[in-house]
């Protein structure tokens, strides 16, 4: 049996943080109670997104890492369970370039490759990285943010509707396999535009914290009627 370190807090893990929905949910877990770690490429702006926590009191560090290469997936894992030992809670909310998003009739080989590989495979890569030590432990939570296109057809994005809804099948069935064992597996799909400093990701975030805490759903789509 491990024996697990720095108890007192717990530690959250936030794969393909940005700016926008990835820093709400870092300041509403980190300011109860939880460090925060970043992943993500831009290692410029994961700086700014630490000094911004630190400056509200939530302690955050970041790693760099794409999320395409399960390698720097895997040493950005290591080097965060090194420094805080156990991770309590993985949120995988990576959004793709506007720049590979295709249209049903748009739909090819290989841009859809890239979407499930860069929605699922990477969550796959994530979800391995924490999983064991989770069951170890009886504990834990794995939370995934999606667009609407995993529960409801969305023509525009084609290619990524294939993968999204793919994700979600996992994640159900994730949670069927958990639920038992300690372990939430949650789903929040979002279903309208989040425009920056809107407010809008803030209450996305409340709604994230919310399930982890209550543990008494699988899955929301968020609509307008959720942040009006």
């Amino acid at each position: 049996m491990k024996l697990w370190r720095n108890q007192t807090m717990k530690n959250i893990v936030i794969v393909g943080a940005g700016p926008g929905l990835g820093m709400s949910i870092a300041k509403k877990f980190g300011q109860n109670g939880f460090r925060v770690a970043l992943i993500a490429r831009n290692k410029e702006k994961l700086n700014q997104l630490v000094q911004e926590l630190e400056g509200l009191g939530v302690e955050a560090v970041a790693y760099q890492a794409d999320i395409l290469n399960k390698a720097e997936i895997g040493l950005a894992f290591a080097e965060i369970k090194e420094k805080y030992g156990f991770i309590d809670v993985l949120e995988y909310s990576p959004t793709p370039s506007i720049d590979t998003v295709a249209n049903t009739l748009e739909v090819t080989e290989e841009n859809a490759f890239y979407q499930f590989q860069f929605n699922v495979m990477g969550a796959i890569s994530s979800i391995r990285e924490v999983l064991p030590d989770m069951l170890d432990k009886q504990d834990g939570a794995l939370l995934f943010t999606t667009g609407a296109a995993a529960i409801n057809p969305v023509p525009m994005m084609g290619n990524v509707g294939i993968a999204v809804s793919g994700l979600r099948n996992y994640i159900l069935n994730l949670s069927s396999e958990l639920k038992d064992k300690g372990i939430y597996a949650g789903h929040v799909s979002i279903g309208i535009w989040m425009q920056p400093n809107s407010g809008v990701q803030d209450k996305i975030a409340d709604i994230w914290y919310d399930m982890y805490t209550k543990r008494d759903r699988v899955e929301e789509l968020v609509t307008d009627d959720h942040v009006s």
